[in-house]
C-alpha cells in the first residue's frame, strides 16, 4: 500500500474538473503543491474517458437532429427499450444468483444429513434432496452465467486493446448494409 494523499478527496476533485475545463497539469500540481506525475497518473485515463463518453453524446445528438421529429421519437423509444431490456436482464441475473445461493444453502444442510457408511440405502431420500436442489440452483443461475458468457469475449477483447467496448447499436443489430443503398442509385 502507497502512502496516503497530500490532498483530500475534494481536493483531487477539484483538479479532474479543472483538467477538464483546459487548465494545465503543471500549474495544478505546482498550486496543489504535488508533482506533476501524481495529477497525470491520477486523471490522465479517466479524463481520456471523460472526454470520449462526452464525444459520443454529442455524436449521439448531432446524428439524432438529423432524423426528423417521429424518427427521433422513434430512436430515443428504441433506446429505452434497449435499456430497459438490459436493466431487466441484470435484475434476472441478480435475483438468479440470490435464488441458486439460497437454494445450494438448504442443499447443504441436506448434505449433512447424509449417512457417510451407506448413502445409498440410509439417505436415498437426503440425496434426491440434494440432487434437485442443485438442478434448481444451477437453473437459477443461468441467466446471469449466458450474460457473462456472452459478454465475456468483447470484454476481454476491450480489456487487451485489441478492440474498443461496443457502443452504438451496431453490435446488437450488425452493420448496416450500404449495398442496398448503392444498388437503389
Amino acid at each position: 500500500m502507497g502512502r496516503p494523499s497530500k490532498l483530500t478527496d475534494a481536493q483531487w476533485e477539484a483538479i479532474g474538473k479543472r483538467l477538464l475545463a483546459g487548465e494545465s497539469t503543471s500549474a495544478l500540481a505546482r498550486e496543489y503543491g504535488v508533482s506533476k506525475t501524481a495529477v497525470s497518473t491520477r486523471f490522465s485515463k479517466r479524463n481520456e474517458t471523460i472526454k470520449t463518453v462526452a464525444n459520443q453524446i454529442v455524436d449521439t445528438e448531432r446524428a439524432l437532429s438529423k432524423l426528423n421529429v417521429s424518427e427521433q421519437i422513434a430512436a430515443r423509444s428504441l433506446a429505452d427499450d434497449l435499456k430497459a431490456i438490459s436493466e431487466h436482464l441484470a435484475g434476472a441475473a441478480r435475483y438468479g444468483a440470490m435464488t441458486a445461493h439460497r437454494l445450494a444453502g438448504i442443499a447443504a444442510t441436506q448434505v449433512e444429513k447424509i449417512d457417510d457408511v451407506d448413502p445409498l440405502t440410509k439417505s436415498a431420500r437426503e440425496l434426491m434432496s440434494v440432487s434437485a436442489l442443485m438442478k434448481l440452483a444451477n437453473g437459477a443461475s443461468e441467466i446471469g452465467i449466458n450474460l457473462l458468457r456472452a459478454n465475456k469475449d468483447a470484454v476481454d477483447e476491450a480489456n487487451k486493446g485489441k478492440k474498443k467496448a461496443p457502443t452504438g447499436l451496431t453490435h446488437f443489430y450488425g452493420e448496416p448494409d450500404d449495398t442496398a443503398d448503392t444498388a437503389d442509385a
